[in-house]
């Protein structure tokens, strides 16, 4: 049969039908189909051992996919190295590094689809962990790395006030003078302290609303208010444990980024391989 060229407008409308079932569908999915909330458990300390062990063994299994799926990381930060020779944009190049915790959660979205497959005896290869983002995952993981990059957004306004509450309004003139002013003046420690407060809150908004949520909505239908709602509720049923993991992965984070943040494409799937074994000793499903 001979192909011919079909009517430019029907095929517009083609497309824009289908479009809009697809956002119709993603839509559709930021609901919950769940029958009703997950149990949350109660866990130890000893549950981020076990999860850091069989994060360790996923990273074991999947090391050459996980590296692929990371490695944007060291580039990102050697841009991050680059910036710092801005003298305009220096100050804000630990509040971007710091910043990593905050989105880290979207970046474990094709971690947690590889442990959940190979938990479930099934192919759990890189490319079908990116089939993660099918339609109802990539509406409600669009609509919370949002949140996310909302509030990164917010602690970049935040760090630049401190800094110029603080050691500005002035631009730094040099990396040594503007270390020298940060480690031995007291407006230097002055930005210090209220850095790291400041920082902490974000992180805590960030950790007790994401934990279990993008594993959650990766691994089940449940939609978003439920998702965030059983991770607020891990938190407050596990407050020693879910803080003693967010210190965990701050300071892992942190020595993962001293060597040109080379370190992430080991630490960021461990990491990110452990929550999903942290979120499945947190929350049981009835079904």
């Amino acid at each position: 049969m001979v192909k011919t060229i079909g009517n430019p407008l029907s095929w517009i409308a083609h497309v824009v039908t289908e479009t809009g079932h697809t956002a119709e569908t993603v839509t559709g999915n930021l609901g919950s189909r769940a029958s009703g909330p997950p149990k949350v458990n109660t866990i130890g300390l000893d549950a981020i051992g076990h999860a850091l062990r069989l994060g360790l063994d996923d990273f074991a299994a999947f090391r050459t996919d996980v590296v692929f799926l990371v490695a944007i990381y060291p580039v990102i930060g050697i841009l991050l190295a680059l910036m710092a020779f801005d003298m305009a944009l220096l100050p804000l190049f630990f509040p971007v590094a710091a910043g990593f915790a905050l989105v880290g959660p979207v970046a474990g979205i094709g971690l947690y689809e590889m442990s959940r497959r190979r938990a479930a005896g099934e192919p759990a290869r890189w490319g079908l962990a990116l089939g993660a983002l099918r339609a109802h995952v990539v509406g409600p993981v669009m609509v919370l790395g949002l949140y996310l990059l909302a509030l990164f957004t917010l602690w970049m306004f935040a760090a630049n006030a401190i800094y110029i509450s603080t050691l500005g309004p002035e631009a730094p003139e040099s990396i040594r003078g503007f270390l020298g002013d940060v480690l031995t003046t007291p407006q230097g420690w002055a930005m210090i302290g209220l850095g790291m407060s400041v920082g902490f809150l974000f992180a805590l908004v960030v950790l007790i609303t994401s934990l279990v949520s993008f594993p959650m909505l990766t691994d089940r239908r449940v939609g978003i208010p439920v998702a965030v709602a059983t991770s607020l509720r891990v938190a407050r049923a596990n407050p020693v444990t879910v803080l003693t993991w967010g210190l965990i992965v701050a300071v892992s984070l942190a020595v993962a980024a001293i060597p040109m943040f080379v370190g992430l494409i080991i630490v960021m799937p461990l990491l990110g391989h452990a929550t999903w074994h942290l979120y499945r000793s947190a929350v049981t499903f009835e079904d």
